[in-house]
């Protein structure tokens, strides 16, 4: 513990917070590029979108053996990316952005591909590979924010643990499946 004592001056804290009110939650104390933060946030969001839709078909692509558990592991994934997507859009919005969800542009703003994949096995190797490359775009994003921007660096952090886990789902589920992949195409419906 630090022997030294916190001090605040609270009167020139008040004085500041009644100061460009209409900032929001952005105030004088806050650290990062706000422009920038905004943009990056906007990528990731991108990256979410892309994801959620790739898992979405992917659900409905699942065919085979394994099928019906694959599938629902995609599901899984598809709501989480989408809870991801969600945050971050709020985000922006409360440092005065605006979140982008415009489709002209998606995948260049995307970090991750949209790759469709032929059957079971190269659906989850295209997640694996997105998930992969979430996590180290991720990182970047948190290290570039440091501690000017604690509050986006902390959703950064706690959507970074769960893209691990995907990347980790999706790696035993590849291991388990080996090369006994199935086609891709949607189930017959039975009536």
């Amino acid at each position: 513990m630090s022997s030294k004592p916190f001090v605040s001056d609270i009167e020139t804290i008040r004085k500041r917070a009644r100061e460009h009110i209409e900032r929001g939650a952005v105030t004088a104390g806050y650290g990062a590029d706000r422009d920038t933060v905004v943009n990056l946030l906007n990528e990731a969001l991108a990256t979410e979108i892309v994801c959620v839709l790739r898992y979405k078909r992917h659900y409905f692509m699942a065919s085979g053996i394994h099928a019906k558990s694959v599938a629902a592991e995609f599901l899984e994934h598809a709501n989480e990316e989408q809870s991801h997507a969600d945050r971050i859009a709020e985000r922006i919005t409360q440092l005065d952005g605006a979140p982008n969800f415009n489709p002209d542009g998606l995948l260049t703003r995307a970090h991750a591909d949209y790759v469709e994949g032929d059957d079971l096995v190269d659906m989850i190797k295209e997640d694996l590979v997105a998930e992969r490359i979430a996590i180290d775009s991720y990182r970047a994003i948190i290290r570039f924010l440091g501690n000017d921007d604690p509050t986006t660096r902390r959703m950064m952090e706690e959507i970074l643990a769960m893209e691990e886990e995907h990347a980790e789902d999706m790696a035993t589920l590849l291991e388990e499946l080996g090369k006994k992949g199935e086609p891709a195409r949607p189930a017959r419906k039975t009536h």
